[in-house]
């Protein structure tokens, strides 16, 4: 049996009123009696009656939702933002719809044009992997569409932006694999287009300069899809492996690829930390709970939801156009555990 939502028709038929007083009495209008509207309000909470969203939308010129579009829910990086996004969403008053790219480009062209036909007011993104052409987005951009990039970032679009320090938090886990002992570190990133990989082996590199390593480009493997794919984790790790000498610590830099690499060298019965160290970017919580404990980076992830959502709103709801836009850059947390500690 088809769904069908309780109506102003249905709060009228029921009263023995016309809709046009239904209508009022919700609206709270002078026109209409105390108890004539004591009545309507009585009846819709019995009948559960919700303001159709399509009318209302029509009527204001706005929906009050918001698109958000990540690459992954189930990655925690992300269900954490997503948590960070509604919090403050839905203090605002506005609904999310979540859409997710799985690390496809044709995916993500798709979910944004269901978005826009579904008249949302704005649209936060994290674009995936696969994304280099950013017209899709520029397209709705210049039609006054107004977009926050968070985490995943863009240059080609002038609007706001949310990022974690990704050279400093790569620079921060290299040299401390370098304190460790660790002498031939290979690195393995994201499809080395996106903004976040760019920076995360910059800063890889940097640490490596600054105490006297050269840097190996050898040493640093892509993984297109970000580690969604195990068999493209677990290339990079058997390519790294053949090296000879064998690196002797691995820099994961994001989610999947960090616990990807444990998957495979615990298949490959190589002990960690004594035979390669490992240190990952993570927002999971049960990195401390695996066998060796991850070393990780851990990401703001719940904060930078909120503040991306904050600078949304602030664009949705301003009177006049926005030119002033900001870059914000947040810090991250280094936490030392087993994978990375040895006997020296």
């Amino acid at each position: 049996m088809k769904f069908e939502a309780v109506t102003i028709k249905d709060i009228a038929r029921e009263l023995g009123l016309s809709t046009s007083t239904v209508s009022r009495a919700l609206r709270d209008s002078y026109e209409i009696s105390p108890e004539t509207k004591r009545l309507v309000l009585e009846c819709a909470e019995r009948l559960n009656y919700q303001p159709n969203p399509i009318a209302l939308s029509l009527k204001e010129k706005r929906s009050r939702s918001i698109g958000v579009i990540v690459c992954e829910i189930a990655n925690s990086f992300f269900s954490q933002a997503i948590n960070g996004i509604e919090s403050i969403a839905y203090s605002k008053g506005y609904n999310v719809i979540i859409s997710q790219s799985k690390e496809s480009f044709e995916r993500e062209v798709s979910d944004l044009n269901f978005l826009a036909s579904r008249s949302i007011d704005g649209l936060l993104i994290s674009v995936s992997s696969e994304t280099e052409n950013m017209e899709h987005l520029q397209k709705l951009h210049a039609r006054g569409l107004p977009i926050v990039f968070f985490d995943r970032i863009t240059e080609e679009l002038e609007t706001h932006k949310v990022i974690v320090d990704n050279f400093k938090a790569s620079y921060q886990a290299t040299t401390h694999l370098i304190q460790q002992g660790y002498k031939k570190i290979a690195c393995i990133a994201n499809a080395v287009h996106l903004s976040i990989a760019k920076e995360r082996v910059a800063g890889y590199k940097e640490a490596l300069a600054n105490n006297n390593i050269t840097p190996d480009l050898n040493l640093i493997k892509e993984c297109e899809q970000g580690g969604a794919l195990h068999k493209e984790v677990q290339k990079a790790v058997n390519e790294i492996c053949k090296i000879k000498p064998r690196p002797d610590a691995i820099l994961a830099l994001s989610d999947k690829i960090t616990t990807g690499c444990l998957r495979v060298l615990q298949a490959k019965n190589i002990q960690i930390p004594d035979e390669i160290g490992l240190l990952g970017f993570s927002n999971s919580d049960i990195t401390d709970l695996l066998n060796p404990s991850l070393t990780i980076i851990r990401q703001p992830a719940f904060e930078m939801g909120q503040k991306a959502t904050a600078l949304l709103i602030d664009l949705i709801e301003s009177k006049r156009p926005v030119k002033d836009f900001s870059r914000e850059v947040l810090q991250t947390e280094l936490i030392v555990r087993n994978s990375t500690v040895r006997n020296l």
